[in-house]
């Protein structure tokens, strides 16, 4: 007996395998998924048997099985190889499946799909068109460049063909073929003019995503297909003849006529009348006949007039075409479907400086959309609000924008008091309303008022003179109230420290005054100091600002300002400590000088910061700089581009070889405005003579400056400097040996960016500095990186930092270590650059550090 023999009567000895609808049947009835894949492995082994033993006449069954189990989420990847045996097979149920599985169990990733090309090869010749048709379906689904290049004349050829079925599916894969090879796209242009005459709107509908997938792709197309000036045309008859056709139930969806054609043919005409002006002209009249004669009760004709408003926004339309798209937007607003409504909003913001008139009559629907309970139309509603507002409908917007900040969600209030703030700076009609209005936010916004605003409040009322009495009267009403709100609290307690005296005298003109005493002051003061609500940036406020009172108020009320600030010299917080020793000193040993440093401040000076778009600034703005950043050196590309690139590596390897001295700092970027810092002198540390005169009016807002350390070390040079700077209450009796004392880099907005200093022991000419990164706010500082750049003359080495996260409440903080070398002992200044995401925003700022010791490489 033959070995073909024994296996035919083997095979006819094994039962027939069950089918796919009974195999559907067992894994439905399974009760748990345990004996769910009791089933699925038992079919799977008795598969890998069939297919092991190269049983042909099931094997089409056996595949179907297998993709059943594959789309049920198993592993079945081993049927990949049968699937092409069920391709080359004659018969077209095989093919079916076999095609239908090289689908799903391939993709372009796997080698073994490279083995089907020739059976698809021939498939494209087939005289049955159904077999072409799955040939042509598959490598559309899983073609790859390799393919491509293999079949793309096949397709060429299939494209030319008179059978509508397979000139579409031909199509479709052209497009495919464009995406992988776009160097191929060439061969089809010629069969597009073809395409597009052909009355088969399936044929059309493919055609026109071939075209609009070439000129996306090449630039070059796109211009060639401008030139021939017969395309737009084209288009324009197709949609007119869909418009103006009468019922057609072989394309007739809801009452419009093949709209998935309409929709892909405005998409072309978006992509071809972008800044042409006379492709836009020839389709002006055929996008005004599609809005006004689309009907609007369906889902489907509103998706048409949605495209219609994009093409018309995108292209060089007329000006009356544009109001009226912006008309079919504002009808979509009173759409009760929700998702319409967000897409009209969405694209309203989108188009808001193209025509801000015409998107201004429908103002009144938009702020509608601010009582909406669904969070992002009434996200979109906010944003599309702030685009609006101009200076003639400032007053009406933000009282509106103030209703919805009283009964706004947390996740609002932030973002909209800070737009509210922007928009007043920019559009306030006077500086009276100006204050009302953010006073009036200070309120409604409550805890959730950005630092910078509070910040920008505050200077804005520095420099309104005429309206500083009324302002503080206003904020101490406004905080006697409530006392919990802490951005409210800050610019009150500001105010009050400063104009607390014209609170006292009633000095109001724009209304009554109130009746307030020094004590009445002294009382909210303390509570607001005492309040377990205050944070204590609100507490550093308050006690600023009893120090301020007691050069403004009567000398019987210093005796009680001393018991509400000296308490706080023991505080466990570190920056109320040294606030309360440094005012303690102030008002106990130099009263004599209390009255000069407390006077009222001069009018605050608007910082004129540059405008950041998206972290990086302009180009007239670059070239303002004057930076140049040479293109020669490779270490260059290491180092921070301060002022725009936020792109950054270390600027030195973090593991040098000390056998190599460190490069030179001509290799890197002089960050400090065009200072030639190149070559400059060294600079000998200056010796204070033992019997010199010292200066006689300390730092007393730096309590630090009583720990700089002394070239020399006599005992009567000491004592005379005890005498003079030590505000700590002999605290730096006991300093020994000269050190580097820390500098404080960054104190803003509640960071604090400390450099403790240390030098490098083997090598005199480098220190090591160790950054901390505090955070004092309620709020913790996520994704924050410190970023930094020195002169020349400088070689810098960012080590990796200890962590991104700056905990709240000063519960903890982030480490980075910085080495600085300075080879010819010259000054250093350091920019740097920090950013950090907080409340749902990201916050960055830059600056330059020019205050470190003098006897830092000495």
């Amino acid at each position: 007996m033959s070995v073909l023999q024994a296996l035919e009567e083997k095979l006819s000895k094994m039962p027939a395998p069950i089918r796919l609808k009974d195999l559907i049947r067992n894994i439905r009835a399974a009760r748990t998924a345990a004996d769910e894949r009791s089933v699925v492995q038992k079919e799977l082994a008795q598969i890998r048997d069939l297919f092991r033993d190269e049983d042909s006449v099931y094997r089409c069954r056996n595949v179907a099985k297998v993709l059943y189990i594959h789309m049920l989420g198993y592993a079945a990847h081993f049927g990949q190889l049968e699937c092409l045996k069920l391709i080359a097979s004659p018969r077209f149920t095989d093919k079916r499946i076999g095609y239908l599985g090289a689908t799903l169990l391939l993709d372009e990733r796997h080698d073994v799909h490279l083995l089907m090309t020739n059976s698809m090869k021939n498939d494209m010749n087939h005289n049955t068109q159904y077999v072409v048709g799955l040939s042509l379906s598959c490598l559309g689904s899983i073609c790859s460049p390799e393919m491509s290049r293999d079949l793309a004349g096949e397709v060429e050829k299939l494209l030319k063909t008179s059978n509508a079925y397979i000139k579409k599916k031909a199509a479709l894969c052209a497009v495919r073929i464009t995406r992988k090879v776009p160097e191929l796209m060439e061969m089809f242009i010629p069969s597009v003019r073809s395409l597009l005459n052909d009355k088969n709107h399936g044929v059309q509908l493919t055609a026109v995503c071939l075209v609009h997938e070439m000129c996306e792709r090449s630039p070059d197309t796109l211009l060639h297909f401008r030139k021939s000036g017969k395309l737009v045309p084209n288009l324009v008859r197709i949609l007119k003849n869909l418009i103006m056709s009468g019922y057609s139930p072989e394309h007739d969806v809801s009452g419009v006529s093949d709209p998935f054609l309409q929709v892909k043919v405005l998409q072309l005409l978006r992509v071809l009348g972008r800044k042409d002006p006379d492709a836009s002209e020839a389709m002006n009249d055929i996008l005004a006949q599609v809005a006004t004669n689309t009907e609007t009760s369906k889902n489907v004709g509103n998706a048409i007039l949605y495209e219609t408003v994009l093409t018309i926004m995108d292209i060089n339309s007329e000006s009356g075409l544009r109001v009226l798209a912006v008309n079919i937007l504002g009808r979509f607003l009173l759409n009760n479907d929700k998702n319409i409504r967000y897409v009209a909003l969405n694209t309203l913001l989108k188009t808001v400086q193209a025509d801000m008139n015409a998107v201004q009559r429908h103002r009144s629907t938009i702020l509608d959309c601010l009582k909406d309970s669904d969070i992002s139309i009434k996200k979109r509603s906010v944003e599309l609000c702030f685009a609006l507002i101009n200076a003639s409908n400032v007053r009406t917007m933000v009282k509106e924008l103030i209703f919805f900040l009283d009964k706004a969600d947390p996740e609002f209030k932030s973002y909209t008091s800070s737009n509210i703030f922007t928009a007043c700076d920019r559009y306030s009609p006077n500086k009276r309303w100006h204050i009302d209005t953010m006073m009036r936010v200070l309120t409604a916004a409550g805890n959730y008022v950005p630092d910078d605003s509070v910040s920008s409040l505050i200077q804005m009322i520095s420099e309104t003179g005429s309206l500083q009495a009324y302002i503080v009267q206003q904020l101490y009403k406004a905080l006697k109230d409530d006392i919990s709100q802490q951005p409210l609290a800050q610019v009150s307690l500001w105010c009050i420290g400063e104009f607390g005296d014209m609170l006292v005298a009633g000095v109001v003109d724009e209304e009554e005054p109130i009746q307030v005493s020094e004590d009445d002051i002294l009382d909210l003061g303390e509570s607001l100091m005492n309040a377990t609500s205050s944070s204590q940036v609100t507490k550093e406020y308050a006690l600023l600002a009893m120090v301020k009172l007691s050069a403004r108020f009567s000398p019987q009320s210093l005796e009680r300002i001393k018991k509400i600030v000296i308490p706080y010299s023991q505080s466990m917080d570190m920056e109320l400590q040294q606030r309360s020793v440094e005012f303690g000193a102030l008002i106990n040993t130099y009263n004599h000088m209390r009255a000069g440093l407390l006077e009222r401040m001069p009018p605050m000076e608007k910082k004129d910061t540059d405008k950041v778009n998206n972290g990086e600034l302009t180009d007239e703005q670059l070239e303002s700089r004057e930076i140049s950043i040479p293109s020669t050196q490779n270490e260059s590309k290491g180092l921070l581009d301060i002022l725009g690139d936020g792109d950054f590596t270390a600027p030195v390897n973090n593991q040098p070889n000390k056998s190599e001295p460190m490069s030179s700092g001509g290799e890197l970027l002089d960050l400090l405005g065009g200072l030639d810092l190149s070559a400059p002198p060294t600079v000998a540390p200056t010796i204070q003579p033992m019997g010199a005169p010292l200066n006689s009016v300390p730092n007393l807002m730096d309590g630090l400056d009583a720990l700089q350390p002394m070239t020399t070390t006599t005992t009567a040079t000491m004592n005379l400097m005890n005498q003079n700077t030590d505000l700590l209450g002999g605290l730096t009796n006991n300093i020994g040996a000269p050190s580097i004392p820390p500098i404080m880099a960054v104190d803003k907005d509640g960071l604090k960016v400390e450099f403790n200093f240390e030098k490098e022991g083997s090598a005199p000419h480098v220190v090591n500095i160790t950054l901390k990164a505090t955070n004092s706010t309620t709020n913790p500082f996520s994704s924050f990186i410190f970023q930094a750049a020195v002169p020349k003359t400088f070689q810098l080495q960012l080590m990796s930092p200890s962590g991104d996260l700056v905990p709240p409440n000063n519960s903890g903080a982030i480490t980075q270590l910085i080495k600085v070398a300075n080879p010819q002992n010259a000054n250093l200044r350091m920019r740097y650059k920090f950013s950090y995401s907080t409340g749902g925003s990201t916050v960055s700022d830059q600056g330059e550090v020019n205050t470190f010791p003098a006897n830092m490489f000495t």
